[in-house]
């Protein structure tokens, strides 16, 4: 996003966490086309705490492990608190970066949330799925449906000079999300450029994953669900980084892809 704001890049593929943060601040940025609709997170709980953490309500007076203080998962973890009764104040929230599972697998902190593959690996350890953001149903349950993730933005000042490339960019993308989800997982992982899973030993793990997933993380087309940014916009108002009285309206461009 900084690369776009300053000129340096043409698009920005980014979450909508960062695009909506950079236009609070007054980039002058419009969001044109969505290629995730789910968070690349699920909240866990450690194996120690598994008994005793049975629901988001039972994080209260808890120590949470997230990547950092302001960050998307930190603002989801107060949302789905909020929305389950709980009161986030009273969680002691602990910043550790992305490898969040060592320090649940060392007991480090109570709950976290982590991606995959650490998914994976802290519940064959024994720690229990609190939420699954990664899973559309869990999303709709916990959220009440998709939350917007991944998307393009460009600058607002060059968008009618650039349409028909963005809409060019946006078939692209849609094709390329018709094949995430139609391709067998084998075949999407062989596609991955090679630099990417290099020297991996974990490619049946891969598969597995992306198996589970891609029909909940990736949605059948590019168009901006308004639905499912606002519940994103609700999380950072909820989470105090966004005025009450924000519009956002500005920041989507519903009109590039035909709806």
């Amino acid at each position: 996003m900084q690369a776009l704001v300053g000129n340096a890049s043409d698009y920005a593929a980014t979450s909508f966490d960062v695009a909506l943060q950079a236009f609070a601040r007054g980039a002058k940025i419009v969001r044109f086309a969505s290629t995730g609709q789910l968070p690349l997170f699920a909240l866990v709980t450690a194996p120690k705490t598994t008994v005793e953490i049975r629901s988001i309500n039972d994080l209260q007076t808890r120590t949470i492990g997230i990547s950092g203080i302001g960050n998307a998962d930190h603002i989801l973890v107060i949302y789905l608190m909020k929305k389950a009764g709980a009161d986030p104040s009273k969680v002691r929230f602990v910043s550790i970066g992305t490898n969040l599972f060592e320090a649940l697998v060392r007991d480090q902190v109570d709950a976290g949330m982590v991606q995959e593959p650490a998914l994976s690996l802290i519940t064959a350890e024994g720690g229990k799925v609190l939420m699954n953001a990664m899973d559309l149903a869990d999303a709709n349950k916990y959220l009440g449906g998709p939350y917007e993730f991944m998307g393009v933005a460009v600058r607002a000042g060059e968008r009618q000079q650039r349409l028909d490339e963005m809409r060019r960019l946006a078939r692209a993308l849609e094709k390329g999300l018709t094949d995430t989800r139609r391709l067998s997982t084998e075949e999407a992982v062989d596609a991955l450029p090679k630099v990417l899973i290099a020297g991996s030993t974990h490619r049946a793990q891969l598969i597995s994953v992306l198996e589970r997933y891609k029909r909940s993380l990736y949605p059948p087309d590019a168009k901006i669900n308004t639905a499912a940014a606002n519940r994103v916009v609700d999380a950072h108002k909820s989470a105090g980084l966004l005025a009450p009285s924000i519009d956002v309206a500005g920041l989507l461009d519903l009109s590039v892809i035909d709806r």
